[in-house]
């Protein structure tokens, strides 16, 4: 008897958690559609500036030298000695290997470019990088909290400014972002960026013939356009990492509490038959012990 209730009891606490875990996966379902229409939206005006800024810098490069216009943002380093990699995690759990995913793109670069003798500074946005890192001993330089779970233009723009600050002061050579971003409801892309230097496009990917050209720059605005271009290109590019990142993060998590939820099924049934079959054991058991009884008594 003791041994059916046990089982009861087990029963009980896994039918608890498969509701908890439904009802989680409800709401990370609701959430994942709203980020996901904030996702493609900013992918629309994230696709109109990488290729804006990509005619605009061809153009430039193409007669810098006449015009005496340089820029350290294009200036490709083939040899950095200072690295730069920020990147995303959740500030949340229970999302499968979504966060293993990017910490194991980070270490990874950490590894190569070490290997290189090249100095690595990490960082990190989203308590759960933050927490590994931490607890590895790694040195992290920036530690950016709540802010993969409720991402902002603002959040996003004091991230890469601190950032491009230090590139502008020659403390890091190159800048590199690193997130799990969203590329459908039951799978995630991880995407490492090269944020800084800025790569000049080819000819071929940049130009764009003047009867489809939207730019129409004054040889004497330009690098104004391309500063104030760059500055919210850079911008952007962060606040759409996180807001991909996000996305991807509800995508995961509600796939994680989808399993959970099947696992937890299939663990009641498993028991449901375990107790079932102690039950019938109880009972013939108790029948064997009557006719035992009975047949002493003749």
């Amino acid at each position: 008897m003791s041994n059916l209730k046990e089982i009861k009891r087990k029963i009980k606490s896994v039918q608890n958690t498969q509701k908890t875990t439904r009802a989680m996966k409800l709401v990370s379902t609701a959430k994942l559609r709203k980020a996901e229409e904030v996702a493609r939206q900013s992918r629309v005006y994230e696709n109109k500036i990488n290729e804006m800024l990509s005619e605009i810098s061809y153009k430039i490069s193409q007669h810098s030298k006449a015009n005496g216009i340089e820029s350290k943002f294009f200036k490709l380093n083939e040899t950095p000695k200072v690295v730069d990699i920020i990147f995303v995690t959740a500030d949340k759990g229970l999302c499968g290997g979504f966060n293993v995913q990017t910490i194991k793109a980070v270490k990874r670069l950490m590894e190569e470019y070490k290997a290189s003798n090249v100095k690595v500074r990490l960082r990190a946005v989203g308590r759960t990088g933050i927490e590994y890192f931490t607890f590895q001993g790694t040195e992290l330089l920036e530690k950016y909290l709540n802010t993969s779970s409720s991402p902002s233009y603002e959040k996003a723009k004091n991230i890469i400014d601190d950032a491009v600050k230090d590139f502008t002061e020659d403390l890091t050579d190159k800048i590199i972002l690193v997130h799990n971003g969203y590329l459908n409801m039951i799978s995630q892309e991880l995407k490492v960026t090269d944020v800084l230097p800025v790569e000049t496009p080819d000819a071929d990917k940049a130009v764009v013939s003047e009867s489809k050209s939207l730019l129409e720059i004054e040889a004497e605005s330009e690098k104004e356009i391309l500063e104030e271009l760059l500055k919210k290109y850079l911008e952007y590019n962060m606040y759409y990492s996180l807001i991909d990142s996000l996305a991807a993060e509800h995508s995961a998590r509600m796939q994680a509490m989808d399993n959970a939820t099947n696992n937890a099924k299939a663990r009641v049934n498993a028991l449901t038959i375990a107790y079932n079959k102690a039950r019938q054991e109880s009972i013939t058991t108790e029948l064997i012990e009557i006719i035992s009884g009975m047949e002493s008594m003749k």
